[in-house]
């Protein structure tokens, strides 16, 4: 019941311009492009009607309707590789997920989809591609998943992040877009001072700036918190996000150190970038991206239970343009602060790191794919 009053209601978007839906999430590196995207597509089609749908229980409801767009949940989940037996009811999820899929694009009738990765992704394109309805997709990362990959070969224009991805997709679909990262990074005029004032250290000092995503990093944090007092011996100043995970443990350890500032998550990224001279992160792909725009010497500690290892394929790519240094994750408790103290101390190569980095940034991916997917739709 609940769900045929959600698809009822959104007939009321049916109307004057082209409706679209956008389908994926359940992370931030497929939520915040997918935002971007549809902030564009109303900037340059202020008329078109745009509708997300995702996968009930996962950020993108939370997170959807805090910027300010409609969103359907479907009942839809991905397959569990640790746990055989938990993917027996996988095939009727996915029944399921059809089903409701049907029944919103019966009331919606988009023009076209958009796919960013995520569990909702696949039930949206596919049910589309069955339909012959326009589909587009967004692979944000070095290395496809299966899913995107399958959904390639029928969808009329793939938007990928970086070079190399004929392997995974037709080449004459594929245009190099990058990531679109958030306008508040990407267009940021904050000056270091402002930000080194934000977080309330001292700009004479070179700092540090150590992210693992919102959940946080096991791996770095333990190597941050294991040689603490490293970072006032080599007079550096650390501004750390620790993630939600374990966080308390992690700020009882900074607690009282007057060149720490320690959250569990920092919503002012475009501060933290402009305060860092140096970067600790995993290698998502939107915090490659948005690395490569702020222009940061970065360390990359790849997450190594990622799909396909995508984060390490990631991380490589700059990597290999000597555009950014890594550490496994299994190595970071041991040899991390090593090679940050290294980093710190070269000013020639957070030079090199710089302008390596910066040539692979690309600051308007939402206008372009936006201006792509509109020129495609019918």
């Amino acid at each position: 019941m609940n769900e045929n009053k959600n698809i009822s209601q959104e007939k009321k978007f049916v109307g004057i311009g082209h409706r679209i839906i956008i389908a994926g999430g359940g992370t931030g590196g497929h939520i915040f492009p997918a935002l971007a995207i549809a902030n564009e597509l109303m900037q340059l089609r202020p008329s078109i009607q745009i509708l997300f749908v995702g996968a009930k229980g996962k950020m993108e409801m939370d997170k959807i309707p805090e910027a300010g767009y409609k969103i359907i949940g479907i009942d839809i989940a991905g397959f569990n590789r640790s746990s055989l037996i938990k993917n027996i009811g996988l095939p009727f999820k996915l029944i399921k997920s059809f089903l409701q899929v049907r029944g919103i694009f019966k009331g919606y009738k988009p023009d076209g989809v958009i796919g960013v990765g995520g569990y909702s992704s696949f039930p949206v394109l596919r049910f589309a591609q069955l339909k012959r309805i326009p589909t587009f997709l967004h692979e944000s990362n070095s290395f496809a998943g299966r899913t995107n990959i399958l959904l390639g070969r029928k969808a009329n224009k793939i938007f990928v992040a970086t070079e190399g991805m004929e392997k995974f997709f037709p080449a004459q679909k594929i245009i190099i877009t990058g990531n679109p990262v958030r306008k508040i990074i990407a267009k940021s005029t904050v000056t270091r001072t402002e930000a080194i004032h934000f977080f309330q250290l001292d700009e004479n000092k070179k700092t540090v700036l150590v992210v693992g995503g919102s959940l946080g990093a096991k791996s770095i944090n333990d190597a941050i918190a294991k040689q603490i007092d490293s970072f006032e011996k080599n007079d550096f100043q650390l501004i750390w996000q620790t993630g939600k995970t374990t966080a308390g443990k992690y700020i009882s350890i900074a607690n009282g150190r007057k060149n720490i500032w320690v959250k569990d998550f920092i919503y002012e990224m475009q501060m933290a970038y402009a305060a860092a001279d140096a970067v600790v992160s995993r290698a998502g792909a939107m915090a490659v991206s948005e690395l490569c725009i702020v222009r940061k010497p970065v360390i990359f500690v790849p997450f190594p239970n990622a799909s396909e290892d995508h984060q390490t394929a990631n991380a490589m790519y700059l990597v290999n343009k000597n555009a950014a240094l890594i550490v496994k994750d299994g190595e970071a408790p041991f040899v991390l602060i090593d090679v940050l103290t290294e980093l710190m101390r070269s000013e020639i190569l957070q030079s090199q790191l710089k302008e390596n980095i910066a040539k692979l940034a690309i600051a308007n991916a939402d206008e372009i794919i936006a201006k792509e997917i509109l020129k495609n739709l019918k």
